[in-house]
């Protein structure tokens, strides 16, 4: 019976590492995220560790490849992925899988063992989240490159609000943002629950500032997150769909706080003087160059910031930064549709 044991122990360890090869791989050459990448290979090294218990040769002998009646056994589209992350999915399942099986079996020769199976299982339903949700919001992030911030408040009426997100979306805006101060939660969110649909209409990202609650509400594809705002892990807490968090940061101490704080996109700046935040000290180019080597690696996507227009966007994307976005500019000019198509069209050579 010890050998039948053994066996079991064998094939399911090395199935389960098989599958967290599988899923570190996609978390680092998909995602590009270090720390989910680390996380994989820390689940994968303490399941080695664990099974290095047991008698390395018992295991191996134990082994009957030849033998294996389930060598033939297949069952249709077992092996069919349509995509990356279907490959990620596949190798969680088999993970998880493999990692009750071991528990169950190494309970007979060593409880110890059992007891890290069980918690390394657990690891890898959390890093099946964890990834699902980041690989969603990255998807959707990926492709954004010019971010609008559209005002509203009690100087600027909700339809004059609505009708200029219209035309940045006209103009090729990937995301909007909705910036409403000093308004009242139910004027906000029937604001914010029109801004969403509008969004959604044009295939654009909808951004809410500062208001979780509210973007929960509305809909909105996510919440962008000031340094006074609730921390990123409570806002997510509002939710048990995707909601994309955004998070402001004007130095190096800020970004990598940003980076700790599980958020999808980091606002760096700002990137010269802005009207809108005049009290903020300009961050400059500098600091968008290193926030823009910093996040590489990181799975984050860095937004440039603060007093952007035509004459100086280019130089912001010399930085490095592949996203920007734009406010102030936008309300001054005559045309928004037409602004946001030049800047784009600016955007798409880097």
């Amino acid at each position: 019976m010890d050998d039948v044991l053994y066996r079991i122990i064998d094939a399911n360890f090395n199935r389960g590492r098989e599958a967290l090869r599988v899923m570190e791989e996609y978390c680092r050459f998909a995602l590009n995220d270090a720390g989910l990448s680390a996380r994989a290979k820390q689940i994968r090294h303490r399941l080695c560790e664990a099974i290095g218990r047991f008698d390395a040769l018992k295991l191996l002998c134990s082994r009957d490849t030849a033998g294996d009646v389930g060598r033939q056994m297949t069952v249709e589209g077992q092996l069919r992925r349509m995509s990356l992350q279907d490959c990620f999915t596949a190798g969680a399942k088999r993970a998880s899988e493999a990692l009750r099986a071991l528990a169950e079996a190494s309970q007979t020769v060593d409880p110890s063992v059992s007891t890290i199976m069980e918690q390394l299982r657990f690891d890898v339903y959390a890093l099946e989240k964890d990834t699902a949700l980041r690989a969603l919001g990255h998807a959707k992030l990926e492709k954004m490159r010019l971010y609008v911030l559209i005002n509203a408040g009690e100087d600027i009426g909700d339809s004059f609000a609505l009708q200029l997100a219209s035309q940045c979306l006209a103009g090729g805006a990937d995301c909007l943002q909705l910036r409403a101060k000093n308004m009242t939660d139910k004027r906000l969110l029937a604001l914010a629950k029109e801004f969403t649909a509008l969004c959604r209409q044009h295939a654009a990202i909808s951004i809410i500032n500062d208001r979780p609650d509210i973007a929960v509400l509305s809909d909105a594809d996510g919440v962008h997150l000031g340094q006074d705002d609730m921390p990123v892990a409570d806002a997510r807490l509002l939710t048990k769909r995707l909601l994309i968090v955004g998070v402001s940061t004007h130095n190096p101490q800020e970004l990598e706080q940003a980076i700790a704080s599980g958020c999808d996109y980091v606002g760096v700046g700002p990137a010269f003087a802005s009207p809108t935040k005049p009290h903020v000290q300009t961050a400059g180019p500098g600091y968008l160059s290193a926030a823009a080597k910093r996040l590489e690696g990181t799975g984050l996507f860095g937004v440039a910031i603060g007093g952007i227009d035509q004459t100086n966007v280019r130089q912001v994307l010399e930085t490095g930064i592949k996203h920007v976005a734009v406010s102030s500019c936008i309300s001054r000019c005559n045309s928004a549709e037409a602004y946001c198509r030049a800047l784009k069209t600016e955007i798409r050579k880097f």
